[in-house]
């Protein structure tokens, strides 16, 4: 297994990206599942007014399993240099731009707290930095 020093930067920002929003999903969508009505992390139901869920079940759900526990499994690959990460890291980079974009759709920008834009950017910069030469490289054509 290779070192941490021997990865190029852009998979080590990648690693950090991922770990950020595995351990966020992961803890958000617990705090959603425990409690649906959003009290937990101080989201009131009127944000759901325009969309089509009654309470934070399914969104935390969702949140939990596609932007947790995938990412998790990514960041797993990532540092053990398997290929499939390359595609994993496209994969939840793709699916946190949706979230958030789907997000905005429904509820609207929420500038406070700045979560949205937070995670908007989050999602962008996996993209970028996946689609990176040197990433590809370094996960799938030099393995």
């Amino acid at each position: 297994m290779d070192n941490v020093g021997s990865r190029p930067i852009s998979v080590n920002i990648i690693i950090i990206l991922m770990t950020f929003q595995s351990l966020s999903g992961l803890f958000g969508g617990v705090m959603l599942i425990l409690n649906p009505s959003g009290n937990s992390l101080n989201m009131p139901l009127s944000l759901l007014n325009n969309s089509p869920f009654i309470d934070y079940l399914i969104p935390g759900l969702i949140l939990f399993l596609i932007l947790g526990i995938i990412p998790f499994v990514v960041l797993n690959g990532l540092w053990k240099k398997k290929s499939w990460s390359w595609y994993g890291s496209l994969l939840v980079s793709v699916a946190l731009i949706i979230w958030i974009a789907a997000e905005v759709l429904m509820i609207g920008y929420q500038a406070e707290p700045p979560l949205q834009l937070i995670y908007g950017i989050a999602g962008m910069l996996l993209l970028i930095f996946t689609l990176m030469p040197s990433v590809k490289k370094f996960l799938i054509v030099n393995n």
